[in-house]
């Protein structure tokens, strides 16, 4: 094997979709066409939203379209290492009480998506843990990373270019977990990488504003951080994320109605520029292809089928 080592780290939080199989091929592809290895991670740690079932099924979906891996870890297995990790960021972070609706109120400008600037309202406020605790009871605290002020962080992005984000005006302190034994997806994706010799990370690029703080944890941790490539998602044609309104884009409901993994592959190979038409392929074959060089640069329309 080459000393690349990607990862595919789906979350059980619904069934795994169209887009989903696309960016995990673009993943998959970028290590299998170096000769590198590939990491198989469950990222299950957002229990009110995971679903019951759905892990097992998503890696029936991957094996069905003809993935494989080298090694397979489950987050919530980890959870000792978490911990471990968030001893060893103790000068970088604090306890913080405050609730999402608080964060929201404090918002001075507009925000998108999950991304919301935190002023630092609780940095300084208490002296532990627990007293933290004892002042939020019933809720839980947080540890939130201390962002210096005037923190820009700037990478070059294997896709999208080179990147240059002023995070301590944009996020501010952002939290790292919700218990002092566990772990959110921030703390635990960037420990897990470091942990396990991951050398690039490929997932969407709706992601591309959280990458600074994956930077900023593995600096604070005397790591370099892995390489990031973030690819254009699959929309609907309105413009917007797969989802229910653009109708059933699960992989198993594709299996269901006798589509094939290779129709499934050959719509990907297509739309990412790896086949001229939609011609059916399995996954092995595309193996040698560049993945990234005839990627188109916005986001693939699904227009609800694959002719």
């Amino acid at each position: 094997m080459s000393g690349y080592v990607g990862r595919l780290a789906p979350s059980p939080t619904g069934a795994m979709h169209l887009g989903n199989a696309r960016t995990f091929a673009i993943a998959w592809l970028r290590a299998r066409s170096c000769g590198g290895k590939v990491i198989l991670r469950i990222e299950d740690l957002d229990h009110p939203r995971d679903k019951p079932g759905a892990a097992v099924q998503m890696l029936e979906d991957l094996r069905w379209l003809g993935f494989d891996w080298d090694e397979e870890h489950v987050q919530s297995s980890r959870r000792p290492f978490y911990h471990a990790t968030v001893e060893r960021l103790r000068s970088h972070i604090y306890p913080c009480i405050c609730s999402r609706r608080d964060v929201e109120s404090a918002q001075s400008a507009p925000h998108e998506g999950d991304q919301l600037f935190y002023p630092g309202t609780c940095r300084g406020r208490f002296a532990d843990w627990e007293s933290a605790a004892a002042a939020c009871a019933p809720r839980t605290p947080c540890w939130r990373f201390r962002v210096p002020q005037n923190t820009t962080v700037e990478f070059t992005d294997v896709f999208a270019g080179r990147i240059k984000q002023d995070i301590s005006s944009t996020l501010g302190d952002f939290p790292l977990a919700r218990d002092p034994d566990g772990a959110g997806y921030t703390l635990a994706a960037t420990a897990d990488d470091l942990a396990m010799g991951v050398t690039e990370v490929v997932r969407g690029d709706d992601l591309l504003p959280a990458t600074p703080s994956h930077i900023l944890i593995a600096d604070a941790l005397g790591h370099r951080p892995p390489d990031y490539c973030h690819v254009p998602l699959v929309v609907g044609p309105d413009g917007r994320r797969l989802a229910k309104r653009h109708g059933d884009t699960r992989l198993a409901a594709f299996r269901d109605a006798g589509v094939t993994p290779e129709r499934v592959m050959g719509w990907i190979a297509r739309s990412c520029g790896w086949n001229a038409r939609n011609e059916p392929i399995s996954l092995r074959r595309l193996i040698g292809r560049s993945p990234l060089e005839t990627m188109p640069a916005t986001a693939t329309v699904w227009s609800g089928s694959f002719e």
